[in-house]
């Protein structure tokens, strides 16, 4: 079976019992699974090489690249999860937003949405718009067998700022100002995207994806008042809207340690934890009923073998008492990051936690 099970809500059989989902769903696992964000990307020679000549948002559309991009990590580093390659953008660029992603800047929206008649060109994103992706993910699973795939999209206020703001932003003040001064407006923009979100996301597990994550990559930004009153109700709406399929659901963001029990109780099974918080300080903080994922700071890479074991065994005390724990940096792997030393750790942290 290389599809999830719908009518059951179970992930792939081969994949159920794999280290990942299980320490997902807090159960006793072999070994702390390991997966890094961004491990398929510019730190990967073989990824630069098949890159070459293709934009960003090409590459996300061209099936059979998407699946040797995300497999590279696997076969290289011996991860316990692949990552489906794409960009948070990808669904807005798929119903029609104009935008591109600009090398040394990030997404570029073309036309910002700062009014009610912007909003209209969001329209809702359905499955043809994105064939890419189911045939992408087909071809993954058999590919991958037992080694899950975690599916892959932006939440709501991320792909907010991004629309708002045009761009990157420091300071998210269009967005803020959308959120501060006309909260009827930036509600119904949030639910809108939170319904293209988990449109998004539904088409990755129905081609069978074992688990997804949610990258609220700027939520950080917001205040805990501010998120619970202004956010999030749009991630709960995208949580709730694929709890029926049973897989693993996760919630990343940068700077959110004080977020970090909101963004748990917005639905998520296991919360992304980024390094400014040890793991213990942030189950506490999160509550019990949830795994973590994370955090080695990913600077630590770059350091020696020793320095890089000792903090990853800090890490890993810090996780002992978790009721589950899958091993991930506290962000991505930077593009300059030697690909040996994520092998190393990767083979590190499953020596190190082997039962």
């Amino acid at each position: 079976m290389t599809a999830n099970d719908t009518s059951t809500g179970q992930p792939p059989a081969a994949t159920y019992d794999s280290a990942f989902l299980k320490a997902c769903r807090r159960e006793p696992v072999p070994h702390t699974p390991v997966w890094f964000m961004r491990q398929a990307g510019r730190s990967l020679p073989e990824y630069r090489k098949v890159r070459e000549g293709v934009a960003m948002l090409e590459s996300c559309t061209r099936p059979e690249l998407v699946t040797e991009i995300t497999l590279q990590p696997v076969r290289r580093h011996g991860v316990d999860a692949a990552i489906y390659y794409s960009d948070i953008v990808v669904p807005l660029k798929a119903i029609g937003v104009d935008l591109d992603i600009k090398p040394g800047v990030g997404p570029v929206v073309e036309q910002p949405v700062r009014t009610r008649a912007d909003l209209a060109r969001l329209r809702d994103l359905t499955p043809e718009d994105v064939p890419y992706v189911t045939e992408a993910v087909g071809l993954l699973t058999r590919e991958l067998g037992g080694t899950p795939l975690i599916g892959f999209a932006g939440a709501p206020f991320t792909l907010a700022s991004y629309l708002v703001e045009g761009g990157p932003s420091r300071t998210y003040e269009n967005a803020k100002a959308m959120m501060y001064g006309d909260p009827a407006l930036w509600a119904d923009l949030l639910d809108r995207l939170a319904d293209i979100t988990a449109a998004f996301l539904k088409v990755q597990i129905e081609a069978g994806a074992s688990a997804v994550q949610l990258f609220d990559s700027w939520a950080g930004a917001l205040a805990p008042a501010d998120y619970r009153t202004s956010v999030m109700s749009a991630s709960a709406k995208v949580f709730d809207a694929v709890a029926g399929y049973g897989v693993p659901r996760i919630h990343f963001g940068v700077g959110t340690g004080e977020l970090l029990g909101l963004m748990g109780e917005a639905g998520a099974d296991v919360v992304g934890v980024d390094w400014r918080v040890p793991l213990d300080e942030a189950q506490r903080r999160v509550g019990p009923g949830k795994a973590l994922q994370g955090n080695l700071d990913p600077t630590v890479l770059f350091t020696d073998k020793d320095t890089v074991a000792a903090k990853t065994r800090e890490v890993l005390d810090a996780a002992a008492g978790l009721e589950g724990h899958v091993f991930n940096l506290g962000h991505g792997v930077p593009p300059n990051t030697d690909p040996e030393a994520l092998t190393r750790l990767a083979e590190y942290v499953h020596t190190a936690t082997a039962r």
